[in-house]
């Protein structure tokens, strides 16, 4: 059967219509849930995707490199893997690190931890050592599970070093097939889910509002990261208002390019699962290896920050064959071009949406649809979803009317609970009245759409990575050639901000950008190594460092026709053999 026939209408117990198909390539009849917010607190993660594993089993719900996965085998698996999580002490509340790239296992994983009644605490592969350290240590993790090794590195060495350090760290799993007699404290994936096949866990009580599902690690203010706590109810819920908005239904495929560990792949996992849906997983992005899944599995739906989708764009210009297939999804993550987004619905998605979010919001707080008059959905990030209020305010915190630029708050089911063991930073970011300040400026419209105008924090956004300067700053510091330095965000069309480094060199010390670059890749993440190195004589004259970075940023921009990353600095106060500094001033 190659097409979606419809066969009927149907009344539930709870006299909701529920439409039923039949989903295209063979597959048996699928009841399907209209994706509609959840009016009050019902459902935990491990809910949301159950109920549609019960109703459709044998539907498909994870597309991967080795193969297809229905939903009754990553439904057993999960329930097998939490069996396993509670033989080896997990208890309610629990934190577990999961460290692993765009696998049928990371999903199966999240699943499982929700489902034993722990904290699932996400980790990105392409973490740094001293990341994943701090991650570890913060949230006092009983568990990891990771890969044994991936993209050269080797994890469960690195695991190996990290239990005997860490007094909380009990258990490591792996993703892998290395034979691990040699340690009663490591597992394989495998292993632990036999253990705990035909057998159940002791009844787990959840309350969706109070209960945490998930810390996520984010640049904190001062560079420390801030682990959000959001409880099973900020997902789901936010989730499925998400997926209403996309009209997103259990005959949609959603092709998994943004990395499954951080908020966005989350959210493309749990709109998908929390909707019957099928996931199609890709590894590591790729823009010509996307468009071939998206042809081979008819994708439907794909997310992605605006670098992935302007790699799409080229791939099409490259002679890549158009996926057909493609209907909507989210660009979000980085500042959007409006044309980008024209462009993209014209030539690859025809319904794609803008979004406005963040971790700390679950994280959608506004997103466009295909109703809206076409000047919203080109300039515009969209309305709050139901039930998420938005205000803007002025410096001393009050609100100010429609159509004034201040600082965007929001208040709503899917704002976080707070940061994890950090009240102060908690009580800082959030009002009185229970409105977190996000530190975006914004402005509404008198028709209540909301038009993202810039951010009064430093956090740059990179690829849909935030990145925050202290972290880099600090590292440039430590170098014996380096005497001052500000790090700061370019704007860019393909990665949506540029990490600009401005660098005053010690005197008389002789250094090269790509030798800065070097010595940041011995502590940084790649994501977080500077972009361009911009060298001064001196910092500009300013009344505060924000002020600072204002006018640095201006200065960059200016400049930036003449020299982009100037390849050798001869020193404070040195000049080359031209007469002109190394910045190329005058």
């Amino acid at each position: 059967m190659d097409g979606t026939v419809s066969v009927s209408a149907t009344k539930t117990s709870d006299n909701s219509s529920r439409r039923l198909y039949v989903r295209p390539r063979g597959f048996e009849i699928v009841e399907v849930i209209p994706a509609e917010p959840l009016p009050t607190s019902t459902l935990s993660v491990a809910d949301l995707f159950a109920r549609h594993a019960e109703l459709n089993p044998h539907a498909p719900c994870i597309w991967a490199e080795g193969g297809s996965w229905s939903y009754s085998r990553v439904a057993a698996q999960a329930g097998a893997l939490a069996v396993g999580l509670h033989n080896l002490g997990v208890e309610p509340g629990d934190r577990v690190i999961v460290q692993l790239p765009n696998w049928p296992e990371f999903v199966v994983s999240t699943l499982a931890v929700a489902e034993a009644g722990a904290v699932l605490v996400p980790v990105g592969p392409n973490c740094s050592a001293r990341e994943l350290r701090f991650t570890l240590r913060n949230s006092e993790a009983a568990v990891a599970i990771t890969a044994e090794t991936w993209n050269g590195v080797d994890y469960l060495q690195r695991f190996e070093n990290l239990l005997t350090r860490l007094p909380d760290l009990q258990y490591v799993v792996t993703v892998g097939d290395e034979d691990l007699w040699y340690d009663d404290r490591i597992f394989q994936f495998e292993d632990l889910i036999a253990s705990g096949r035909g057998r159940e866990i002791p009844p787990t009580e959840v309350d969706p509002r109070r209960d945490p599902c998930a810390i996520l690690y984010t640049p904190g203010t001062t560079g420390a990261p801030k682990g959000v706590v959001l409880t099973h109810d900020n997902l789901a819920r936010t989730a499925l208002a998400t997926a209403a908005r996309l009209a997103l239904d259990a005959h949609d495929r959603t092709l998994c390019v943004v990395p499954l560990p951080n908020i966005f792949g989350l959210t493309a996992l749990l709109t998908t699962l929390g909707t019957g849906g099928a996931l199609v997983l890709q590894e590591t992005f790729d823009a010509t290896g996307a468009l071939a899944l998206a042809r081979e599995h008819e994708a439907t739906v794909v997310h992605g920050v605006p670098t992935m989708f302007v790699m799409l764009l080229r791939a099409l210009e490259q002679g890549r064959a158009r996926p057909d297939s493609l209907r909507t999804g989210v660009i979000a993550g980085a500042p959007v071009g409006d044309d980008l987004v024209r462009d993209l619905r014209r030539r690859l998605i025809p319904d794609l949406e803008s979004a406005y979010g963040l971790t700390e919001t679950s994280p959608t707080v506004s997103i466009t649809t295909r109703s809206d008059p076409e000047s919203k959905r080109a300039h515009t990030v969209g309305r709050p979803l139901e039930g998420v209020e938005v205000r803007v305010l002025d410096e001393a915190g009050g609100e100010l009317p429609n159509e004034s630029v201040g600082e965007l708050a929001v208040r709503g089911f899917n704002v976080m609970h707070g940061y994890f063991r950090q009240p102060g930073q908690t009580r800082k970011t959030m009002t009185e009245d229970g409105f977190l300040k996000t530190g975006d400026l914004a402005m509404v419209d008198p028709e209540g759409y909301l038009h993202i105008v810039g951010r009064l924090s430093d956090v740059i956004l990179r690829g849909g990575n935030s990145v925050h300067p202290a972290e880099i700053e600090a590292q440039l510091r430590s170098h014996p050639a380096v005497e001052e330095a500000v790090v700061l965000g370019i704007p860019n069309d393909v990665l949506g901000e540029l990490i600009c480094a401005c660098v005053i060199t010690a005197e008389g010390a002789l250094i090269t950008a790509d030798e800065i670059r070097d010595f940041c890749h011995e502590s940084l993440a790649e994501h977080r190594v500077p972009d361009l190195i911009h060298f001064l004589d001196e910092l500009p004259e300013a009344s505060s460092a924000q002020a600072r970075r204002v006018s640095l940023a201006r200065m960059v921009r200016a400049e930036a026709d003449r020299t982009r990353s100037p390849r050798r600095s001869p020193g404070k106060g040195a000049r080359d053999r031209t007469g002109e500094n190394a910045n190329g001033g005058p």
